[in-house]
């Protein structure tokens, strides 16, 4: 039955709405989402819906997962900073990737968990700390991508400062998911689709 739904997210969800990038669906394929969700909600755990994780937090719905993942354009070896662990899935789905992950989580629980979830699935290759996410990964910087999965009411300067020249940096502002470049030190911003996110506090 798993693997059925999990069929029908990659066609149905992922790759009907035009997500293309090889990489990002074996990812999504691969990943085992229903980890990451609670026991109870496993059963949905590969609809196209967000859900509860806690501390009225979610798990992206996995569109916007496979987005934000293909927007950033990831290759083995980047680093990357995701703002807002949460359950640990989009750490993962980097991580799957090749990517070196460091991740920042405001509430320590979800960090815990995460950190704990994410070792069990022998993903080595990501970092959790339990930080303030506007503050960013001061002593990890420049990271060549940055990825935040909670909505700020506006672009932390300091995540500016610590994305490297030529990186990208996918976040939802309010509730328009933007895109932000950053070419000698010249900041271009984009807005790409309109989204609603829970509150990225400090």
């Amino acid at each position: 039955m798993q693997n059925f739904e999990i069929d029908k997210m990659i066609e149905e969800h992922l790759k009907a709405r035009g997500i293309k990038s090889g990489a990002v669906l074996e990812a999504m394929r691969n990943v085992p989402r229903h980890i990451f969700v609670r026991e109870s909600l496993q059963s949905s755990a590969y609809d196209d819906s967000a859900l509860p994780i806690g501390s009225g937090q979610t798990i992206s719905q996995p569109y916007i997962v496979a987005y934000m993942t293909e927007q950033l354009e990831p290759t083995p070896g980047m680093k990357i900073l995701e703002i807002g662990t949460g359950s640990g899935y989009q750490a993962a789905i980097l991580a799957y990737l090749g990517c070196e992950v460091y991740t920042v989580e405001l509430l320590e629980e979800h960090a815990t968990a995460a950190k704990k979830t994410l070792v069990d699935l022998n993903f080595d290759n990501v970092q959790v700390k339990h930080s303030n996410g506007y503050m960013g990964w001061a002593e990890e910087a420049p990271f060549d991508a940055i990825i935040v999965t909670a909505a700020p009411d506006y672009i932390p300067e300091k995540l500016i400062e610590q994305l490297q020249d030529g990186g990208k940096m996918i976040l939802p502002v309010r509730e328009s998911l933007t895109m932000i470049t950053k070419d000698d030190g010249e900041i271009t911003v984009n807005d790409l689709l309109s989204v609603r996110f829970v509150p990225m506090v400090e």
